[in-house]
């Protein structure tokens, strides 16, 4: 992952979001994936991953995270170079954005050591379309001040609600396949560290 794409989302994200320097936590993209399933000719399922993340959840509670979608990891590269281009279109639309807000008090269980099972709701930009997702959580302190953030079921995102169907269609097309699914499961497990440490 080159270092100018990293140095770019991170400048997105800290322009986007004034309060940053108010951030709790910080995404520690080293310990954290986001992995995605794809499903083609009916029956075949193979897992990727996008490999540059970052974010931040602040003493309020509100949370953000950007995806470089650039970093998407299929382990074939000619897979990545489609997903990047007819897919993602990241030339204009580089990265997904999450926005969600933490209920304090559930940060303060899990900044005691706590674990919390909880449904969230967040918001999803991408490409160019937004939509609000009810996503199982579950949330965990850890030694060291570490919070971890994991998906408690897989969440589907349909294609459809990003206006990626065309783009799912020329991959099916230029893949020779009879079909590629619409409705994408996500899983994440994100790791959080103190800011500033």
């Amino acid at each position: 992952m080159p270092c100018r794409l990293t140095t770019i989302l991170s400048l997105c994200v800290l322009l986007a979001v004034p309060g940053l320097a108010r951030a709790q936590w910080e995404l520690d993209n080293s310990r954290s994936s986001v992995d995605i399933i794809s499903i083609k000719n009916n029956a075949v399922a193979e897992g990727h991953r996008f490999e540059s993340l970052v974010g931040f959840v602040g003493a309020e509670g509100k949370v953000q995270v950007g995806i470089d979608l650039d970093s998407v990891e299929t382990l074939i590269p000619i897979r990545n170079q489609r997903m990047r281009e007819m897919l993602f279109d990241t030339a204009r639309f580089p990265a997904a954005n999450i926005n969600a807000a933490i209920d304090p008090e559930i940060l303060a269980v899990v900044a005691a050591g706590g674990v919390v099972t909880t449904d969230m709701e967040m918001s999803l930009s991408l490409h160019g379309r937004d939509a609000t997702l009810t996503v199982p959580l579950v949330v965990s302190g850890e030694e060291g001040g570490l919070l971890r953030v994991l998906s408690a079921r897989p969440v589907v995102v349909n294609a459809t609600d990003f206006n990626l169907g065309q783009g799912i269609e020329a991959l099916r097309e230029v893949a020779g396949l009879d079909a590629i699914a619409g409705a994408v499961p996500v899983t994440f497990h994100l790791v959080f560290v103190p800011a500033g440490s």
